[in-house]
Order: C-alpha cells, then structure tokens, then sequence
C-alpha cells in the first residue's frame, strides 16, 4: 500500500510544475527512448515528403518526457473496473495504430478468392504484400478502419471515413513495376458500385441492362445503393502485369505480342480445354492427381440432338448408339495437358474455341475483338499525347473521365474535353495492362481496361498459409507456406 502511494505521488510530482521542471525529472533512460521514437518519425516524415506531419513532434514529446497531457491518468485511478477496462483500450489502440502503419507503408496480407491466376497462385492462399517495392501510396482516406478494405463486418457499413481525402502521391519504391510481375490493384472499374450486383462491375451493368444507368440507379430492390469508392477503398484484384506504359499491345490466337513481338507466356499459363473419355467417368483420384479442383471439373450434358452435331463438328465423339461419351471443360497447363494425354482412355483433348464476339473492353463499343484475339491497342503513358477520334475515344474516355478526372463530351463529332474542343490528350499517369494466367477464366484487363498507376498497392512476396477447400477442415497446403510468391520473376 505504501509502495503505490510512493508510485502515485511520484506520478503527481511528474505531472506538476512548468517546462524546465519536467524535462529535468526525466530519466535517461526515457529520454533515450524519446530519442528513438523522434528518429524513426522524422524519417518517416522526410519519406513521406509532407514535411507539415512534422508538427505532431511535439506530441510525441509530450508522450515521453513533459506529460502535459494525462495520457496514463486511469492507471491511478482507484476504481479497479476503470483501470481493467482502460487498459484494454489502450491495449486496443497501440495494437490499431501499430497495425494501421505497418498496413500503410509496409505490407499486408491478402487472400487469393479465385483462380485467375492458377496455377502460380491457388484459391486458399494468404499471400504477404510488399508495398515498399513499388513505394506505399499516402492514403486517399486516411480515416479508416485498418482491418477493413470497404465494408465492416457485422456492423455491414462503410469501414471509411470519406472526408478529408487527400490526392495521390506514391512514396519512393525500390523499382517500378516490370513485366511479369504479380501486383496487387484496386479494382479500376470499382470506382462505383451497385451494391447487391456488383459482379459484373457498374459500368457492364449499365451497358447491358435495358434504360442504362438511370435503369440500374433507379431499380434498388435489385441493384440496391449505388455508390462511389475512393480508389484505395475499392476492392482489391491480383493479377499479372503483362503491358507496361507506352507498349502496343495485341492477343492473337491467345498469344500476346508487345510492340509486334510475341512474348513467353509464364509458366503456369492455362486454357480451357475439352475432354473427351472412351465412355468412363473421371474418378476423384484422378482429378487429384491432374490437379484439377472441384469447381473446374465441369462435366458437359448433352441431351439435345442438335447439340450432337455441335459434338461432331468440334471432332469429339458421338458413338453409334447415339450417346456421347463423357465430355469436360477444364483449365490445363501445358505439364497438366501432357498427363491428360497419357491416360489412354482419353480420346480427345482440346482447346476450347473463342468464335463469339465477347463482352470485352470497351463495353461500350465493338470492336469485333475476343479474350482471344485482341486489339491492337495502345497503353497510355505518363506525359505522353495521344492523337484522338471518334473510333478510339471508346478505349480512352475511361481513362480521361474516370481516371485522370476531365469532363468529356462528345457534340456534333467533336470531342471536348473540359469545355475546349480538342483532338489529342496528354496522360498524366502510366497505366498497365494485367491478365490472369488462368487465361479464359479471368476476368483482366481484357474485360475492363487499363491499371492506373494510383490503382497500384504492391508486390506479393510468400505465401503465409494456404487452405485447400477441397479437403476439408483444416485443409492446410504445407508445402505452400512461406513458398515464393512471385516465381516467374
């Protein structure tokens, strides 16, 4: 009892007394603690580069040496269910800011949801996020819940605060972002968002549904809210950077080709292909060994008699009783086709045909393009000017309206942008082109556009853990934990 009256009044003479008086009853071991602390933040403010951050100094001196404030004030209370409570908050809060800084300007962890980039990346996997490699970006919200892309859990509201939001500006990084490389990037056609339909995105909705925007804002029973996200509060997409800025880029025959050449396709890449037994089904065994999960094994029925010819046509098999050995789609790589190939009760194994014009970017116009025979198209760069008209506008109004923040109108075939009629545009940041390796089950580039660089979060490094569905609780992958992240690079 005597010994917490001691503490307690030693606390009371801390808190008292003028300037000079607190500063000269501070131990050195706390003024070496202080010293620490100012070091890191005067570094971090000078990385930051917004050197207004530096007036918060005072703050943390305040914290360790003079103590105007009360910080600790609740550990001398005498009300026990105080203290307990307080000491949980603060607790709480130290936990928060840590996370929310090393989340920031760091890193994060993220799980792969789809298999867009299967096989290099699996569902199931929680990767470690590198933000430092490409530079962290300064925060459009910075008022947010650190655990949370958009959405609380539970509470279902915004885990944001939309204002003050501040411009973009990216830290300095190790590098830029290179071909080939796995990034992590918000969702560009996420900046606005119908609530309950938001797979697929807005802008395809409003294209598609009869009466356009007005349509689909207008109808909330089934589109619910729409509402508009802050670039760093859209959702978060991970794929491969195959375009980088000021590259012309073209898909023929599912090849992609940079400034006319071809390039390698990573290692993992995979297409859909069509399989064809001697009239067995596939056993789970052999899936597994194939590698193939539960959600690609899809088994096509044919009962139609018109789709019998449809069989024929493709040169799979229709036997002579009319029935139709058994026939699947799934994603193979080329190491998965060739184990495919030497089942010898398969009969055919092909590549899925792309005939039909798709729903490919820009919705807005067609170009007569596929996922599998795609543009040209050019992938604008920082300071760069493009000539514009009316054919390629549809590929860049995006771009200038959405991203870069013009108004845009077209009247009586002249293009204004902001007001002054003009016939080019200088781009005031790079863009990327990314595509899954899971190639005709990804939803990339090929479908809604360009990646903006304020769109970039960073680089996957390792896997933290991974968790197949297939096989149940737990389900863990050990062989994936700490696994490289980025192989091809």
């Amino acid at each position: 009892m005597e010994e917490e009256k001691k503490d307690k009044k030693n606390v009371d003479v801390q808190q008292t007394g003028g300037l000079r008086e607190r500063l000269g009853r501070v131990k050195p071991t706390r003024w070496a603690r202080f010293a620490i602390v100012a070091a890191i933040f005067i570094g971090w403010v000078a990385w930051l580069g917004s050197w207004w951050v530096i007036l918060f100094l005072p703050l943390l001196a305040d914290i360790y040496l003079t103590q105007f404030i009360p910080w600790t004030w609740w550990k001398h209370t005498k009300n026990a269910a105080v203290r307990a409570v307080m000491g949980w908050v603060d607790a709480i809060v130290y936990a928060l800011v840590l996370v929310y800084f090393v989340f920031l300007f760091f890193g994060q962890n993220y799980q792969i949801p789809s298999s867009s980039l299967e096989k290099s990346l699996l569902v199931g996997d929680y990767l470690w996020v590198n933000k430092m490699v490409y530079g962290p970006r300064v925060p459009n919200t910075p008022l947010h819940f650190p655990l949370a892309q958009n959405t609380l859990p539970v509470l279902n509201c915004k885990s944001y605060i939309d204002y003050p939001q501040w411009e973009y500006h990216r830290l300095k990084g190790v590098r830029s972002v290179e071909r080939f490389d796995i990034v992590v990037f918000n969702f560009p056609a996420g900046d606005t968002v119908a609530l309950k339909v938001q797979n697929p995105d807005y802008y395809t909705l409003c294209q598609f549904e009869p009466g356009g925007a007005a349509a689909v804002r207008s109808n909330k029973a089934k589109y619910g809210d729409v509402i508009y996200r802050p670039v760093d509060r859209r959702e978060n997409y991970v794929k491969r950077c195959i375009g980088l800025p000021g590259e012309m880029l073209q898909i023929k025959d599912n090849i992609v080709y940079i400034n006319g050449k071809a390039i390698a396709e990573p290692e993992n890449v995979q297409y859909n292909y069509l399989i064809q037994t001697d009239g067995r089904e596939i056993d789970q065994a052999t899936w597994e060994s194939l590698g193939v999960s539960i959600d690609d094994r899809n088994r096509i029925a044919i009962t139609d008699p018109g789709e019998k010819y449809g069989v024929m046509s493709l040169g799979l098999t229709v036997a002579d009783d009319g029935s139709v050995p058994p026939i699947y789609q799934v994603p193979l790589t080329a190491k998965m086709l060739e184990q495919v190939n030497a089942l010898g009760w398969i009969k055919h194994a092909m590549r899925v045909p792309v005939s039909e014009v798709m729903n490919v970017y820009p919705v807005t116009h067609d170009y007569g393009w596929t996922r599998a025979d795609y543009g040209k198209i050019w992938i604008p760069k920082k300071g760069a000017t493009l000539k514009l008209t009316l054919d390629n506008l549809p590929i860049y109004e995006r771009v200038i309206r959405n991203y870069e923040g013009n108004d845009l109108a077209v009247r009586d075939g002249i293009i204004y942008i902001n007001g002054t009629a003009t016939d080019c545009y200088t781009f005031n940041m790079d863009y990327y082109w990314m595509m899954g390796d899971n190639r005709d089950n990804s939803a990339d580039s090929r479908y809604w556009g360009f990646v903006p660089e304020d769109h970039v979060v960073g680089t996957p490094m390792f896997v933290i853990v991974s968790f197949d569905k297939d096989k149940g609780f737990p389900g863990i992958r050990w062989d994936r934990i700490f696994k490289d992240a980025n192989p091809d690079k």
